[in-house]
């Protein structure tokens, strides 16, 4: 069934069907009526590409995020479905590339093909070639992370400088003097990934502030990196009695290590970290955690870049987010030692992956 037929039963031109549906022309409500009795009697559904031909939109979103190395983490798949979720109040579709770099063919189709009316990027490092691109393209996007320089730029954050900042201020008041910080993948933070690089900024300069002796790890975004990554920092300085970490995908390698290690958390050893509030709460006992509001920044991602979509001169709009520490069961004050823990041995796994 096409345009020609409805026109044809109807009792219309084509070009008034067209203007029906397009909404470019007016059409009389009698008019517009008749046409949608026919369309109903029909069932008739518009063909997506000659619509986005007539109108200019696609009503497609393009998700621009590419997986932790071979695969996505599971605070990775919360943001994608909170971004599809939220597109879909709007009547958007979700086309998702896993392009990490400007240059990737995923990301120059998205753009060059017009397959989508406006991006939404994730995984922002300091200096991004796909935010530049797109910001001399004057193609709509909004990043959900920031850019060293985000002046120009539309946004939604985590303020992971501050949020590794108050974990570190958390583990300090409850007497913790040795902590180590658990950051994502070494080749994320060489490739300047802001969250990492910004949450190793917040730890480092709280733990000047308050004295305290620290040690920094890069891990890989797995259970078995994590639980390498433990043995390592037990192995580097066994008096450690805490530890903040930023990558939710070794969580659980970490519990495991601790648990290996004879380490009772949280009597023995305190763990904290920003992660989202789903998966602080699948580990035994509750991480306490400055949880991360995927679906809320999701939400408001879409909501910037349907801003963006109806008002395309407006001045470009952001939003920093900083939750509070949600306290569970993962801290406590800092003990004088374990009794009974096992010995520390030397680590065998990469920890950089």
């Amino acid at each position: 069934m096409n345009i020609g037929e409805i026109a044809k039963r109807a009792g219309v031109s084509r070009s008034t069907v067209s203007y029906a549906l397009s909404g470019k022309r007016a059409v009389s409500d009698h008019t517009r009526e008749k046409i949608q009795r026919v369309i109903d009697e029909l069932g008739y559904r518009p063909n997506a590409s000659a619509r986005a031909l007539a109108n200019g939109r696609t009503n497609t979103i393009g998700l621009v995020f590419p997986p932790a190395g071979d695969h996505y983490t599971g605070m990775q798949l919360d943001f994608i479905g909170s971004v599809v979720e939220a597109g879909a109040t709007y009547d958007y579709d979700v086309l998702l590339s896993p392009s990490g770099v400007d240059s990737d063919r995923s990301f120059q189709r998205l753009l060059g093909e017009r397959r989508v009316d406006g991006a939404i990027l994730m995984e922002i490092r300091l200096q991004d070639d796909r935010v530049d691109h797109l910001l001399a393209e004057n193609f709509p996007a909004v990043c959900i992370g920031r850019t060293a320089r985000p002046e120009g730029d539309w946004w939604v954050g985590l303020d992971h400088t501050a949020l590794a900042a108050a974990c570190v201020h958390h583990l300090a008041d409850l007497g913790h003097r040795r902590v180590a910080l658990v950051n994502r993948p070494e080749r994320l933070l060489r490739a300047g990934y802001e969250s990492a690089h910004r949450g190793l900024e917040g730890f480092t300069k709280a733990a000047a502030e308050r004295g305290l002796t620290v040690r920094t790890y890069t891990c890989g975004d797995d259970a078995p990196s994590g639980q390498a990554c433990l043995e390592r920092i037990l192995y580097d300085d066994p008096a450690t009695t805490a530890l903040v970490t930023l990558n939710e995908a070794a969580l659980g390698g970490l519990y495991r290590g601790l648990s290996h290690a004879g380490r009772h958390v949280p009597r023995d050893f305190s763990v904290t970290g920003v992660v989202a509030a789903r998966w602080a709460e699948t580990v035994t006992p509750q991480l306490t955690a400055a949880d991360m509001p995927a679906a809320q920044m999701g939400r408001l991602a879409v909501e910037l870049l349907v801003e963006r979509l109806d008002h395309p001169d407006a001045p470009p709009r952001h939003h920093l987010l900083a939750p509070p520490i949600s306290l569970r069961a993962s801290t406590g004050p800092a003990g004088t030692g374990p009794a009974g823990s096992v010995a520390p041995t030397p680590p065998g796994s990469d920890l950089n992956a």
